[in-house]
C-alpha cells in the first residue's frame, strides 16, 4: 500500500493565498452567470424568436460551443504566455458579448454572441481552478479550487434572483438579463489587473527570480526553497506542451481519468434541471412564477452545499465524495423519475430536485474541477487541462442540446432514467480508476499519476 507524503509544516500568507484565489475563481463567477441566465430567459426567448425543440437545444448548447473553443485557445496562451493574460482575454470577451446578445435583434445574431460569450467562459473554466492550483499550497488546494465552484454557484443564485425579480418587466427583459453580465465581468478584468502569474509558469518560463518573489508572499523562506526544488526538477523534464505530449503513453492514466470525469460531470444529467428548471416544472402544471422561484430555490441550495465541499473536501479526500455523490444521484433520478411520470405534486418534486443538487453540488461539482488541476504533469498541465475541459464542454452541449427532443419524445421524466444509468457507470468508474489526491503537492501527484 502506498503512502502519502504530506507537504512540511511550513507558514504561510493565508490572507494573500486566498485573496488572489478568490479574484482568480470571479471567472466562475461568469460561468455561473451565463449558465443560469438561460433558465429565466428561455420562457421569454421561446416566444421572441418562435424556438422549436431543436432550436431550443441549440440556442442552449451554442454556450458549449464556444466555451470548447475558449478552451483550446485557453491552453495554449496558458501555456506559452502564462494564466494571467488568458483571465484577461476571458473577461474582455465575456462583457462585450454580453452587451451583444442583449443588443441582438434575431435569432443568429443572439446565438452568435452566444457563442462568443461562451469563448469568454470556457476560456475562465480553464484557466480559474488551474491558477488557484498553482499558487495554493497542498494542504488547502482542495478548498481553494474549490472556492472557483462557490462563485459558479453565487453566479447561478444571484443570476436566478434577479431574473425572478425583473421576470414581471414585460417580453423584452431577456435583454436585460443578459445585459447585466457586463457588471461581473468588469469587475473580474479589475481584479486580474492585479494578480501576480503563476510561479509555477514562471518557471517553467525560466524566470527564477519572479516565481521566487511571489512564492515569498505566499509562504515562508522554507516553503520558497523547498518550492522552487521541487517545481524545478517537474517544469524542466524533456516535453512540450502540445496535444501529443498530452496523449503520450507517460500521461494517459491521468489523461483519462481527467476526460471521463470532466464528460461524467456533465452526462450525469444535472445541469438538465440547472438549464431546463421551467421545463420540468412546466411539465407538471406550475406557473412560470412557480417555475422562476424553483430556479432560486436551487441556487440556494446549491450554494449551501457547495460551501460544504469547500470546507470538508481537504479532510474528507476527493474520492469519497465523488463515490457518495454518484450513487446518490443514481437513485434520487430514478425516483424523480417517477414522480415526474406519475405527475406528483410540485412540492414533492421540487424535494427531490434540491436532493439531486445537493448531492451534486457536495461532490461531482466541485471535486471534478478539483482534479482536474491537480493532476496534470508541471510542464503540460495548460494544455492538458484543456483537454478534458474541451471534452466537459462537448459532453455538456451533448446534455443540454437532446434534453428538450428526447423530453419530447419521451415525456419530460424519461432521460432521468438514462441519467441515473450513466450515474451508476460513473460509480463504478471513480471506485475502479480514480485516486485519493488530498494532502499532496501537484508535484507529488505528478509521479503518482504519471507512468515511469
Amino acid at each position: 500500500m502506498s503512502t502519502v507524503k504530506l507537504i512540511p509544516a511550513f507558514k504561510f500568507n493565508n490572507s494573500y493565498i486566498l485573496g488572489i484565489s478568490f479574484i482568480s475563481a470571479l471567472g466562475g463567477y461568469l460561468f455561473g452567470f451565463d449558465f443560469a441566465v438561460i433558465s429565466g430567459a428561455l420562457p421569454f426567448l421561446r416566444t421572441a424568436f418562435q424556438l422549436s425543440s431543436w432550436w431550443e437545444g441549440f440556442l442552449t448548447g451554442s454556450l458549449a460551443l464556444g466555451c470548447i473553443a475558449g478552451c483550446l485557445i485557453a491552453g495554449k496562451i496558458a501555456d506559452r504566455y502564462g494564466r494571467k493574460p488568458g483571465l484577461i482575454a476571458s473577461a474582455v470577451i465575456f462583457a462585450i458579448s454580453s452587451l451583444g446578445m442583449a443588443l441582438s435583434p434575431h435569432l443568429w445574431e443572439f446565438i452568435t454572441m452566444r457563442f462568443c460569450a461562451g469563448i469568454g467562459v470556457g476560456m475562465a473554466s480553464m484557466l480559474s481552478p488551474l491558477y488557484i492550483a498553482e499558487v495554493s499550497p497542498a494542504h488547502v488546494r482542495g478548498r481553494n479550487v474549490a472556492i472557483n465552484q462557490l462563485t459558479i454557484v453565487l453566479g447561478i443564485l444571484i443570476t436566478n434572483l434577479v431574473n425572478y425579480l425583473i421576470a414581471g418587466q414585460g417580453p423584452d427583459v431577456w435583454r436585460w438579463m443578459f445585459g447585466l453580465g457586463v457588471i461581473p465581468s468588469s469587475l473580474f478584468l479589475l481584479g486580474v489587473v492585479f494578480l501576480p502569474e503563476s510561479p509555477r509558469w514562471l518557471l517553467k518560463a525560466g524566470h527564477t527570480e519572479k516565481a521566487a518573489e511571489i512564492l515569498s508572499k505566499i509562504g515562508s523562506p522554507e516553503f520558497v526553497e523547498e518550492s522552487l526544488r521541487e517545481i524545478g526538477k517537474t517544469v524542466h523534464q524533456k516535453g512540450t506542451a502540445s496535444y501529443s505530449a498530452v496523449f503520450a503513453k507517460a500521461v494517459r492514466p491521468a489523461v483519462v481519468v481527467g476526460i471521463t470525469l470532466a464528460v461524467f460531470q456533465q452526462l450525469c444529467g444535472i445541469n438538465v434541471v440547472f438549464n431546463y428548471t421551467s421545463t420540468i416544472f412546466k411539465s407538471v402544471g406550475a406557473n412560470l412564477d412557480t417555475q422562476l422561484f424553483e430556479t432560486v430555490a436551487i441556487g440556494i441550495v446549491n450554494t449551501l452545499f457547495t460551501l460544504l465541499a469547500m470546507w470538508k473536501v481537504d479532510q474528507w479526500g476527493r474520492r469519497p465524495l465523488m463515490l457518495t455523490g454518484s450513487l446518490g444521484l443514481a437513485i434520487v433520478y430514478v425516483v424523480l423519475a417517477f414522480l415526474l411520470q406519475q405527475q406528483a405534486n410540485t412540492s414533492i418534486i421540487s424535494l427531490f430536485v434540491l436532493l439531486a443538487i445537493g448531492l451534486y453540488a457536495s461532490s461531482l461539482a466541485p471535486v471534478t474541477w478539483v482534479i482536474i488541476s491537480e493532476i496534470f504533469p508541471n510542464n503540460i498541465r495548460g494544455v492538458a487541462s484543456s483537454v478534458a475541459i474541451v471534452s466537459l464542454w462537448t459532453a455538456y452541449f451533448i446534455l443540454v442540446f437532446t434534453f428538450p427532443v428526447l423530453a419530447e419524445y419521451l415525456g419530460t421524466y424519461g432521460p432521468f432514467y438514462l441519467y441515473a444509468g450513466i450515474c451508476l457507470v460513473g460509480f463504478l468508474f471513480i471506485k475502479a480508476k480514480v485516486k485519493e489526491t488530498k494532502g499532496q503537492t501537484l508535484e507529488q501527484l505528478e509521479h503518482s499519476f504519471i507512468e515511469h
